[in-house]
């Protein structure tokens, strides 16, 4: 059983999945719960994890009982299926429930948590929590080992797997033909989030960073790749723009147009070291709900958000949050960007150098992953 809540989780689902049918074949079957990249694995969801994808104290308070429902659903999945092995990746609140009643439901179980959840930045408690809950964990960071393992759980680092994503196949001429521009013309990339949340409270500021940047470049491209869980959202606050955006679907698409852009717009989150491993310089802005920023203000522990940020101890990426994340000041530091080209290059070769911190060049996550998970069933 694979169960994933959002489009990153999703990712590294599909990852897994296919490096256990490169070892096992036909030996393997898949339940769970997962999105588009999963079900072209042969994960079948039951329900659309668009309406799982939350982030902030009020969003959760909301969702609560649609968020307990489903968990009711995969563990009542589990009950038919009967799954060797539950892997459940990321999404804290959502799969620790889910884990919960996996526990209750079998004790035998075995239960795997892929990506830790981030207590060296808050909340440290979790540790101990996650411990209680599951039999291994897969972390994608190397200084998580230690911060779980004390408190008694088998902790395996397999690291990030979108560190292993190969731009090999990427064309950004494909993509300057698709949207009409010549090789001189710079391309503005606007990756607004995958969450919903996200797309509300992220997407207006970056519009209005947008217009500003297109008054005053007239042949400024902007090019949206649209996550599956928010695509149509965000087509709709496109279609109303007064000038034209480019929302292009697909990873292929999506390479091709991180590979092409002059810089990128970035919502933070595992988009950000996509960007890093293309090449492309960003800004990187994000916004949470007044409740949830005030609690998570006096609870974070580390200045920055970006993970090759935290790798350099250093703002490599500008990071604008909550209010500093507004139209003007994202425009001001995109344009510095769009204008200086030696600004851009420095950027890019610092990015480099941080991926080298965060493990890039490794074992394939996804292959050490797999490896992991069957050793705990064998190990059962």
């Amino acid at each position: 059983m694979l169960v994933a809540a959002e489009a990153s989780g999703d990712d590294r689902g599909a990852g897994l999945a296919r490096a256990l049918k490169q070892r096992l074949g036909d030996r393997v079957r898949f339940v769970g719960v997962g999105g588009q990249r999963m079900a072209a694995e042969g994960v079948a969801s039951p329900f659309d994890i668009a309406e799982l994808s939350i982030f902030g104290l009020a969003e959760g308070l909301m969702a609560w009982r649609r968020v307990v429902r489903r968990a009711d659903e995969v563990a009542a999945l589990a009950a038919r299926e009967r799954p060797d092995v539950a892997v459940l990746i990321d999404s804290w609140g959502f799969t620790l429930r889910v884990a919960q009643r996996l526990r209750k439901l079998d004790p035998k179980l075995p239960l795997v948590k892929y990506v830790a959840p981030q207590v060296w930045a808050s909340r440290p408690g979790r540790a101990r929590t996650a411990a209680q809950a599951y039999d291994l964990l897969l972390t994608i960071h190397t200084f998580d080992a230690q911060l779980f393992e004390k408190e008694g759980l088998r902790t395996v680092f397999v690291g990030d797997s979108t560190l292993a994503i190969d731009f090999g196949a990427a064309d950004p001429a494909r993509l300057r033909a698709t949207i009409g521009a010549r090789s001189d013309e710079p391309i503005l990339l606007v990756l607004p989030g995958s969450r919903p949340s996200e797309i509300e409270r992220v997407m207006p500021a970056f519009e209005e960073a947008v217009h500003r940047l297109k008054a005053e470049r007239p042949d400024l491209h902007v090019v949206i790749p649209a996550a599956p869980t928010v695509a149509e959202a965000v087509k709709a606050r496109v279609a109303g723009w007064p000038h034209r955006a480019h929302v292009v679907e697909g990873e292929a698409a999506k390479r091709d147009a991180m590979k092409a852009a002059t810089v990128a717009l970035a919502c933070s989150g595992t988009v950000t070291t996509e960007l890093a491993l293309a090449g492309c310089p960003m800004v990187v802005g994000y916004r949470l709900g007044p409740l949830t920023y005030a609690v998570l203000k006096r609870l974070i522990r580390t200045k920055y958000v970006t993970l090759f940020n935290i790798a350099a101890q250093d703002f490599v990426a500008p990071e604008m949050i909550q209010d500093d994340c507004n139209g003007p000041a994202l425009a001001r530091e995109v344009a510095a960007r769009l204008d200086d080209p030696e600004l851009r290059a420095r950027q890019v070769s610092r990015q480099s150098e941080a991926l080298a911190k965060m493990g890039r060049g490794g074992a394939d996550p996804n292959d050490v992953a797999a490896g992991a998970v069957l050793e705990l069933v064998g190990d059962r």
